[in-house]
């Protein structure tokens, strides 16, 4: 038989268990009491901001980089590219943005020096200055060869701020580079950096070789082509042209062509509304042809220019009898005791060389050595 607790002791069980339930129920009412107190105290103490730790003066260099900023940001122009288009249906013509890059102020008659890729195909173009007034820019002349531009403002005196000349033949791989451009259209950007190269080569957009570029770590991006990249002496040192990129931006790799280049460009594209370029008076025969059908190094000279250089020099062209059997020219092997591969390293070779000069030319004619003096002339373009 089961056993049953008597009626008094169930009794004594239900009334403590009551009592310990009402004062479990007074220590959580008198927690929650405290509990608000305290927050309520905590909500009364007033949140100040912290105190400002004092700056102290800024470093010489940090002084030396806004200063330089100061100093040439006027000088850097913002360039925005239009192309003209006719609606099909009303035949209204209306105007279309191309494109952005930036540019510099080259003197004080309003020239503007940028590259020739920002302009490339454009139908106007119009010119922001540093106090924001824009100006309708025209078109002065061009150097696809150096991919470089030069357009021209009226603007008055007094906005026109011309940047510092510099060189770039006695730069140093190691010294500090500045560069302000309009990266995707943010105009006024200033970064640095330093030289990071000197001498390479990068092809311009006529496929021709463009030599003795800066190469930089100052960032480069899309819009800041055409802007000006300058020693810490406030000096152009060369236009901001290339980015080695994958993804087109910023990879740490940027070029200008150097200033020196610049500055005997410039002038002749403001005389004169192009380059005039040194040449031997001759046409030549496309590279794969030489080395493929001739199987050879060299350039081939296809045509010698009447009353040229190489004509007078006894430069023998190639020619096709009236049975039409082909008799090839010279192929030119040595300019100036330099190699000639293709036509770049002849381009290259006569690049840094003036109408007038004389030049020592090497050949191979039917297997025969021979040299000639050839005299530059102007080339026609």
């Amino acid at each position: 038989m089961e056993n049953y607790p008597e009626g008094n002791t169930y009794k004594s069980h239900r009334k403590n268990s009551i009592i310990t339930f009402v004062l479990l129920g007074a220590v959580i009412y008198m927690a929650t009491i405290q509990v608000k107190a305290w927050w309520s105290e905590q909500s009364a103490t007033k949140v100040t901001p912290r105190a400002v730790t004092p700056r102290g003066d800024l470093g010489e260099d940090e002084k030396a980089t806004i200063k330089l900023f100061e100093e040439t940001s006027p000088s850097v122009v913002f360039i925005t590219t239009i192309n003209l288009r006719r609606d099909f249906f009303s035949t209204n013509i209306y105007k279309m943005p191309a494109g952005t890059g930036s540019g510099f102020i080259w003197d004080s008659d309003g020239h503007i020096v940028t590259n020739y890729h920002v302009i490339k195909g454009a139908d106007e173009a119009q010119i922001t200055l540093w106090d924001q007034s824009t100006w309708d820019a025209k078109l002065v002349g061009v150097e696809p060869d150096k991919d470089l531009a030069v357009l021209k403002i009226k603007a008055p005196d007094d906005r026109l701020k011309p940047i510092k000349i510099g060189e770039s033949k006695n730069l140093l791989v190691g010294q500090k580079a500045f560069a302000i451009g309009n990266p995707f259209g943010f105009d006024q950007t200033l970064t640095t950096g330093v030289i990071s190269a000197l001498g390479r080569e990068i092809e311009s957009v006529t496929r021709r070789p463009i030599t003795g570029v800066i190469q930089t770590n100052a960032a480069i991006n899309p819009g800041n082509s055409g802007g000006p990249l300058l020693d810490s002496a406030y000096r152009l040192i060369g236009i901001n042209t290339a980015i080695y990129s994958p993804t087109g931006s910023y990879a740490g790799i940027g070029f200008a062509v150097p200033v020196d280049t610049i500055n005997r460009i410039v002038p002749q594209l403001i005389e004169y509304g192009k380059v005039i370029k040194p040449g031997l008076g001759i046409n030549i025969a496309p590279d794969s042809f030489v080395s493929t059908r001739l199987n050879t190094s060299g350039v081939l000279i296809l045509n010698v220019i009447e009353g040229g250089g190489a004509e007078k020099a006894g430069l023998k062209a190639t020619t096709q009898s009236a049975n039409g059997k082909i008799s090839l020219g010279d192929i030119i092997k040595k300019v100036e005791g330099k190699n000639v591969e293709d036509s770049s390293d002849l381009f290259r070779i006569l690049d840094d060389k003036v109408v007038g000069d004389t030049v020592n030319v090497a050949v191979d004619r039917d297997g025969k050595d021979l040299n000639f003096e050839v005299t530059l002339g102007a080339l026609t373009q």
